[in-house]
């Protein structure tokens, strides 16, 4: 109807023509709706995955606030003085204690076990180094500040004292002290 047939084609031609112009049309249509679809499923993914990346980001931010308190609470409770008349005071720090950490928890923090593991720069900041012939070299012999983690993620590396073994003085045997202060 506003296609002009060429010279010689039947009218059935033409229909079939037309319809398969249609069809062309309906399975671009098809197409067109099939990436629609497949765009807003994507979407609705990523804004998903947005959302759950800014709650972890909001918890990892106020979990790192809680843990500076949470340090304040263990050396508290380290230092205890043995007063009788203090005990139910103590009981009630130790519970409020027990309460702080179970909240962390439940949020999915965990402390990082540092004390006779091998020292793992992901999770550990070495802060000193001890000489130690007790200890294998490069494993944690204290642990200065208590690292957390966030679901398996590094929130707060462990503060460590690191073994290392005692240099051997034989390596610089004949230098005089001027050629040793020299090399260094």
């Amino acid at each position: 109807e506003g296609v002009a047939a060429p010279e010689g084609t039947t009218e059935v031609e033409q229909r079939l023509a037309q319809l398969e112009e249609a069809q062309r049309e309906v399975d671009q249509f098809r197409n067109l709706l099939q990436r629609v679809q497949a765009d807003s499923v994507n979407y609705k993914r990523r804004v998903e995955e947005e959302r759950e990346e800014l709650h972890k980001r909001a918890n990892a931010n106020l979990a790192l606030r809680l843990l500076p308190v949470l340090d304040n609470f263990e050396q508290a409770l380290q230092h205890i003085p043995d007063d009788d008349a203090l005990r139910p005071w103590l009981a009630g720090v130790e519970l409020v204690y027990r309460n702080l950490t179970g909240v962390l928890e439940s949020f999915g923090v965990t402390p990082i076990e540092a004390l006779s593991k091998t020292f793992d720069p992901l999770e550990h900041e070495s802060v000193f180094y001890e000489v130690s012939e007790d200890h294998e070299e490069g494993k944690v012999v204290s642990i200065v500040r208590k690292g957390y983690k966030l679901h398996g993620r590094v929130l707060r590396p462990a503060q460590v004292t690191v073994s290392k073994k005692k240099e051997e003085e034989s390596s610089h045997e004949g230098m005089s002290d001027s050629s040793w202060k020299e090399t260094e």
